[in-house]
């Protein structure tokens, strides 16, 4: 099958992230050709402007509708596409030059109708960015990208860099209303249709996680929020390991009450954790401040997922209420 790209991008009130990206999309070291959709949700602050200087030395196709979410946004880019597989950016990524060379190679190598890219922060990231994307994607955070380049079935990918056929997208509907989440969802979607996912280790983008300290915590306790319901859609996926941040942050205060009581050891434990996590972000990093505001970064993770994984939790599962009802803010009306 020849394989025509069509990139999708939602982008909500962030022109000056559509211009940056764009620029990396005129970097592209290749031959292949390719089609950008831009869908704007909706935002008062539009990228129509920008979009238009990049006509002359981009194919671009430019919408805008209402509001009602990237997950919906993202299946109108597709309806809309006039290619036969979809590769879905969010708007604060940038594209190595090598990107869709290397995403061309793996599937014309093994084929899947969806894949999933991991990111990385580029050198010019803030010291903030650079400790969150550490703490976002390290290994003893959250086990890293899951997967390996090998592995094929089973691996998640996630809507900032994803790929998704045109026959995937048409027999799953695409993306539900559910934010964050919609795209775990999608891919469990997919395998129940006997769809196959994979990593490609090697087309990265540089997520640049237009974050602060209070953004990233709303983000990670809405990550928490939703896994609860996502169990509840798709029990066969459920696992123990999703509890671990919880149990984390009640284990640290266990340790920090019976420290009162001259039991040390359990405070050391998670002491020697996070030295263990400060030196692995001072090697990846190189860089000193990096590596200490990696610690909060972790903290902020764990308290935030933790907190929104028990309350959900307990919403969803103990006392069965309905996931919609109680936590409105996770879902979008679709468009009309």
């Amino acid at each position: 099958m020849h394989l025509q790209y069509s990139f999708i991008i939602p982008v909500y009130n962030r022109p000056e992230e559509i211009e940056e990206l764009l620029v990396s999309f005129v970097n592209l070291k290749t031959t292949l050709n390719f089609e950008i959709v831009i869908v704007e949700d909706g935002s008062s602050k539009t990228s129509e402007t920008v979009v238009n200087t990049f006509k002359d030395r981009l194919n671009i196709a430019y919408f805008f509708k209402i509001n009602s979410g990237p997950g919906d946004s993202r299946n109108f880019g597709m309806q809309n596409a006039k290619g036969n597989y979809f590769i879905i950016l969010d708007s604060d990524c940038v594209l190595p030059s090598n990107y869709l060379n290397e995403v061309d190679a793996s599937l014309t190598s093994e084929f899947v109708d969806c894949f999933g890219g991991p990111d990385a922060a580029e050198q010019s990231f803030t010291n903030l960015q650079k400790a969150i994307n550490f703490s976002m994607t390290s290994f003893v955070t959250t086990g890293g990208i899951r997967g390996h380049k090998n592995q094929i079935g089973k691996f998640q990918p996630r809507s900032f860099n994803m790929g998704l056929s045109k026959k995937a997208f048409e027999a799953s509907k695409g993306f539900g209303t559910i934010h964050p989440g919609e795209d775990p969802d999608l891919s469990i979607r997919l395998w129940g249709l006997g769809f196959k996912t994979k990593l490609i280790s090697k087309a990265f983008v540089y997520h640049k996680r237009r974050i602060s300290w209070s953004k990233f915590y709303t983000q990670v306790n809405k990550f928490g929020m939703v896994r609860p319901i996502l169990n509840l859609w798709h029990p066969q996926t459920a696992k123990i390991t999703y509890w671990f941040p919880t149990l984390f942050i009640l284990g640290l205060l266990f340790s920090i009450i019976v420290y009162i009581f001259q039991f040390k050891w359990f405070l050391m434990g998670y002491v020697l954790y996070f030295i263990v996590a400060f030196l692995l972000s001072l090697i990846q990093s190189k860089n000193v401040i990096v590596a200490v505001l990696s610690i909060p970064a972790i903290f902020i993770q764990f308290i935030g997922y933790g907190y929104g994984f028990l309350k959900s939790f307990i919403k969803i599962h103990v006392f069965k209420k309905d996931a919609e009802r109680v936590f409105p803010k996770l879902f979008f009306k679709l468009s009309k």
